[in-house]
């Protein structure tokens, strides 16, 4: 295992933005800028023997800062969506940033996304390296004040990202508070299989653990109900190809999925593989829901080397709780409560199938 460090540059206020490259001896390397905790890479083998870096990236600093899609970013205060920046606790109303806009039936319609404009994507973090015979990797650590975003109490939180010789990618959250406040963390990389700029991910195969999805309205805030994904274009309990039924699904997936049987302890929640390359993700995960997402937003973005992503040229799949879960009290609670410890963990598990 080998960890080196080099500067990427410096923000507005002077404070420097460092990359880490972490690589294991089977040919697998992840690099992570502690601007955001951005995963800026991702390089593997094909089943040829040949590298390619599999997460969307940019070049640069600058780009990263205007990084719209989040790119990489680790999410937070509160991962995917709020409906109207609107956030009770004990009583007490707390207006959230409003960061993601509709327009339904000719008004406008405003909600929280992401943790706000100016979430954990876009601070510096602490980070420190840490390393031992068979892993190594990077441990952030940043302090949200109380207030910011809008958020009551003050947050610390603690993100290791690690690699080890078994081709694990694990990323590991811990939060603390001294005050009452909605906590749900996660990752925003967009993985393509084939490479990043080798086209869409419609041909890539996936299968979910999940037997429910949440149905969401015209914002894409769920409705409340929980609804059986089988036999629907929402069924991915068999492995298929993510565009066999796309045309079923209007703008494409962009849906929270519920992890089958979820009681905290780590499982697996999906699998997608890539025919041409052979390669294959396996995500398990302590979180009772994952975010399935194929880049409809994407745009005409100028990404590392000169790639261009458009449309479905990336998908994520964001570990989390179930969005709006604080205005929803039949989904499961994500407030943190002083004196306990938030924690959970992602492992990325890659292979190849020849």
């Amino acid at each position: 295992m080998t960890i080196t460090a080099t500067n990427f540059g410096r923000v507005k206020d002077g404070s420097r933005v460092t990359k880490f490259i972490v690589s294991n001896s089977m040919g697998l390397s992840f690099a992570v800028i502690n601007y955001g905790g951005i995963i800026t890479s991702l390089m593997m083998p094909d089943k040829r023997g040949k590298r390619a870096n599999i997460v969307l990236s940019f070049d640069s600093l600058e780009e990263y800062i205007n990084n719209y899609h989040y790119l990489g970013a680790t999410i937070g205060r509160f991962a995917n969506r709020i409906a109207r920046g609107i956030l009770i606790v004990a009583g007490k109303s707390y207006n959230l940033e409003c960061n993601e806009e509709f327009t339904v039936h000719g008004r406008t319609v405003k909600n929280h996304e992401h943790g706000g404009a100016n979430g954990f994507h876009s601070v510096i973090w602490q980070a420190e390296t840490m390393k031992t015979e068979i892993s190594a990797g990077v441990r952030l650590c940043y302090i949200s004040p109380d207030g910011e975003e809008g958020y009551p109490g003050k947050l610390i939180v603690t993100v290791e990202i690690t690699l080890n010789e078994n081709n694990e990618l694990k990323l590991e959250y811990q939060a603390e508070t001294d005050s009452t406040t909605p906590v749900n963390l996660t990752n925003h990389s967009y993985w393509n299989l084939g490479g990043a700029g080798s086209g869409t991910i419609l041909d890539h195969e996936l299968k979910l653990e999940c037997s429910n999805y949440l149905p969401i309205e015209e914002t894409m805030i769920p409705t409340g109900e929980i609804r059986g994904a089988i036999g629907t274009a929402m069924d991915f309990t068999q492995a298929k190809r993510i565009g066999r039924d796309f045309g079923m699904v209007p703008g494409g997936y962009d849906h929270c999925f519920i992890v089958d049987s979820s009681n905290g302890e780590l499982k697996q929640a999906a699998r997608v593989y890539e025919p041409e390359s052979g390669r294959v993700m396996e995500v398990l995960t302590t979180k009772p829901a994952i975010q399935f997402y194929t880049g409809n937003f994407l745009d005409d973005i100028h990404g590392a080397g000169g790639l261009v992503f458009n449309r479905h040229s990336g998908l994520c799949l964001e570990t989390e709780y179930y969005p709006d879960a604080v205005n929803q009290q039949t989904f499961p609670q994500v407030m943190l409560q002083p004196g306990e410890y938030y924690h959970h963990k992602t492992v990325h598990y890659f292979c190849l199938v020849h």
